[in-house]
């Protein structure tokens, strides 16, 4: 059996980020640190970060007056923001960075009169974290048929910002649909968009051609890991989702020579060799990695901590 592993995969620097404030949080303030949300989608950092002593909550009112709270790195709404403020919250802000621009940029447009369109997910809670920092009108879309059935109050006053955790490649039909029906549409630059959802999308669509199999690491609702099982499916290439090398199963190797191992944005490194170490006890095998793009981002972590 050849193992061949993705590169680049695994965690980004937003989650990298993000899981570092916990921990930091957690040095510098004590146990117990509260999370909205889960820090990022992955259970497996996040039992871990339960551990070392922080306790997760869905909504701020599950926070105790006066503790201290960090928001995920999926960011959060106005009325999160401000109902933290009302419980008297220490907060520390993990949204990743990329996310806060598309916050930054959605709200400069609509403060200038444009109507948002959103190109994203129902239900995400990014999406409903940026939907949630826009005072004006949003419109959130997910398809090619949704362009049409947009009805903006002015069509020359609009302008487009996307779910990070979308490439390129999964919005340029979108984004072309917008621009022939409204071509006045006004959106960011595309160097705007998150590199390491492109950049793991990238390597995904290189295995596909060496492998007959491949298996993504990360959870069944990260849209990112989710994504990179479409991807292969859609190459003609069969793929599993998997949380861990627990996951797998004996027959879905039968008549594979070649297996490729990619992770989401959101799934430690540890899993990825976990699972390499379980094949290479099933199977006689080799382990190759991939060339593929080295990234060297780091994002800054907040003050007071």
């Amino acid at each position: 059996m050849r193992i061949v592993i993705a590169q680049p995969r695994g965690f980004c620097a937003g989650v990298v980020r993000a899981i570092e404030i916990v921990e930091r949080a957690l040095d510098v303030y004590g146990a117990p640190i509260y999370v909205r949300h889960e820090i990022v989608h992955n259970k497996h950092v996040v039992e871990d970060l339960r551990r070392k002593g922080a306790l997760f909550v869905e909504q701020v009112e599950d926070i105790p007056v006066g503790a201290v709270a960090v928001f995920s790195a999926h960011g959060v709404s106005k009325r999160v923001e401000e109902g933290a403020g009302q419980r008297s919250l220490r907060v520390i802000d993990a949204t990743c960075p990329l996310v806060s621009k598309v916050h930054n940029e959605a709200k400069r447009y609509s403060n200038k009169g444009f109507e948002i369109v959103l190109i994203g997910h129902a239900g995400h809670p990014e999406i409903e974290g940026t939907m949630g920092q826009v005072d004006g009108p949003v419109m959130l879309i997910a398809t090619v048929d949704d362009v049409q059935n947009l009805k903006p109050a002015d069509p020359t006053k609009l302008a487009y910002v996307t779910q990070t955790t979308l490439s390129v490649d999964d919005t340029k039909e979108v984004v072309a649909a917008l621009k022939k029906r409204f071509p006045e549409i006004v959106g960011p630059n595309v160097k705007d968009i998150c590199y390491a959802t492109q950049n793991r999308q990238t390597a995904v669509r290189q295995m596909v051609d060496e492998c007959d199999l491949i298996l993504v690491i990360g959870a069944d609702y990260s849209s990112n890991s989710n994504r990179l099982r479409e991807i292969s499916e859609a190459a003609g290439t069969r793929s599993y989702l998997i949380p861990d090398a627990d996951s797998i199963r004996h027959d879905w190797f039968d008549g594979a020579n070649s297996v490729g191992i990619t992770a989401g944005a959101s799934a430690p490194e540890e899993l990825v060799k976990g699972l390499v170490q379980r094949l290479c006890g099933m199977f006689d095998a080799t382990v190759d990695t991939l060339d593929g793009i080295q990234e060297n981002v780091t994002f800054r972590l907040p003050r007071g901590i």
